[in-house]
């Protein structure tokens, strides 16, 4: 498996654009997966339903199965967030992992940057950030700068620059 990063402040259209690009990567044969990390509590999970039940009763992992899916939740009881590459392996076979957040990981990514967001950009910052998709052309890069809606380009881009994971 390769992995490849979208990085960027809230609101900068990360989800967006990997929601553009992965249709791009797919109809070229890879296999894609995702992380996305949350900056805020979040769960998949209600109170009442059977799993949630079995959580709270204090079930480290609980792993919900239907004809269609299958979804593992597991509590992190130390209080200690995993990196990255603690979690990818708990994946599926995939050809490319695609990930949304983890903006200061290890893996190469490409900045998600809009103006408009009132956030100075995060490449000069980063080494790791290999390249920015912004809303407006940006001249002071030391790496390629596409334009936001260039799913076509950009899938070229993070197919070139994806690593081993």
């Amino acid at each position: 498996m390769k992995i490849f990063g979208f990085a960027g402040w809230s609101g900068s259209g990360k989800t967006t654009l990997i929601s553009r690009v992965i249709p791009v990567l797919t109809a070229r044969g890879l296999r894609v997966s995702t992380v996305k990390r949350a900056h805020h509590k979040f769960d998949i999970d209600h109170p009442g339903k059977d799993s949630y039940e079995h959580r709270r009763a204090g079930a480290t992992e609980v792993m919900i199965v239907s004809a269609k899916r299958w979804a593992l939740m597991h509590e992190f009881t130390d209080g200690t967030e995993p990196d990255l590459f603690e979690l990818t392996p708990h994946m599926g076979p995939a050809d490319l992992v695609l990930v949304e957040g983890f903006k200061w990981g290890g893996h190469p990514k490409i900045e998600v940057y809009r103006a408009s967001v009132g956030k100075p950009p995060l490449q000069k910052e980063d080494s790791l950030i290999v390249g920015v998709a912004s809303d407006t052309p940006l001249t002071d890069l030391t790496v390629p700068n596409f334009a936001v809606e260039d799913a076509d380009g950009i899938a070229d881009f993070v197919q070139e620059q994806a690593r081993p994971l």
